[in-house]
């Protein structure tokens, strides 16, 4: 059947097999390409679900203007939502964060605004000024930290789909966790119905979430440049009881992986997907069954084609001269 618009593609992602740089591991390792969705990230999903729950409930008016703290991702997701459904979007964006991010969300038609990169208890954190806008503004605050939406995105859409892509075997699941709701989802999912399934956290050294999976309390802050996963605090969203190890990848590590994957993979994603899959490779190079290892890759290369990370991997051959 064909869409009725762009919408209706989100989602129904595929599964590749990552044959060479997980090769000769004790299980394969499969890739769920959600960098392959209209908005080129994982986050359509949520932007999708959040909206269409609003839209349900009753509490979003119809040309209403919506706002999101986001690292660009769901912003992206939610200017799809928003062009098809008539809505006005601001989008609050930490500094750190990719200008190929904020050109994609401006040239989308939203509204963007730059916060400083600041804790969670500091009043110009970006969650605390769009929340103070939607307060003061009656904008519709669309909440990706704390909206149950969010999660059950992944528990009722991407979960499923990886369960029957793998026919239901699958030894693990890796992914990182910028809201939580993508791990959370897909683990109560899994957990369900497939038993003995590890989901595993790959989380930015600098991240405190890693440290409460393995010790029960929040990991020591630091700084790492990896967008869009990790955090000082563990959002609302976030079920830590369904994620049974924790695995610290470092800045280099994930951006080496992340290079790693688009030429020997041909698999065009970010530094988040780089972090993902250096965990994966290691629970499958140690995993005691041969069932496949499936991890996310969150999102694709353009929108960090100015940072430096993505700049220095970039090689330039001259041709030989006559």
């Amino acid at each position: 059947m064909n869409p009725s618009s762009i919408l209706d593609c989100i989602g129904r992602t595929p599964l590749v097999p990552l044959a060479r740089i997980a090769k000769g591991l004790a299980a394969p390792v499969l890739a769920k390409c959600e960098h392959l969705n209209p908005g080129g990230s994982v986050k359509d999903r949520i932007a999708l679900a959040i909206v269409d729950d609003a839209e349900k409930r009753g509490v979003l008016r119809p040309g209403g203007t919506l706002i999101e703290a986001t690292a660009g991702n769901t912003g992206i997701g939610l200017a799809l939502v928003a062009a098809v459904r008539g809505y006005r979007l601001v989008c609050v964006m930490p500094e750190k964060m990719s200008e190929d991010k904020r050109l994609a969300l401006r040239s989308l038609g939203a509204e963007v605004i730059i916060t400083k990169n600041a804790p969670p208890s500091d009043p110009d954190n970006f969650q605390n000024v769009a929340r103070r806008m939607a307060e003061d503004r009656g904008y519709f605050l669309t909440d990706q930290f704390k909206n149950a939406a969010n999660a059950r995105a992944h528990e009722e859409g991407t979960g499923p789909e990886i369960f029957e892509q793998t026919g239901g075997k699958i030894g693990a699941f890796v992914a990182g966790a910028g809201t939580g709701g993508t791990i959370s989802g897909v683990g109560r999912f899994l957990k369900a119905r497939a038993p003995g399934v590890q989901i595993v956290l790959a989380d930015p050294v600098g991240s405190r979430i890693a440290g409460l999976v393995k010790d029960g309390v929040l990991g020591k802050d630091g700084s790492y440049q990896v967008e869009g996963i990790g955090s000082s605090e563990p959002p609302d969203v976030l079920d830590i009881g369904v994620i049974d190890e924790a695995i610290e990848v470092s800045d280099e590590e994930s951006f080496a992986t992340a290079r790693r994957l688009m030429r020997e993979e041909g698999l065009l994603v970010g530094g988040s997907a780089g972090t993902a899959v250096a965990a994966a490779l290691q629970i499958a190079a140690r995993a005691e069954r041969p069932d496949p290892v499936v991890v996310l890759l969150p999102d694709g290369w353009d929108r960090y084609r100015s940072k430096p990370w993505m700049q220095s991997s970039a090689e330039v051959s001259r041709a030989p001269s006559a």
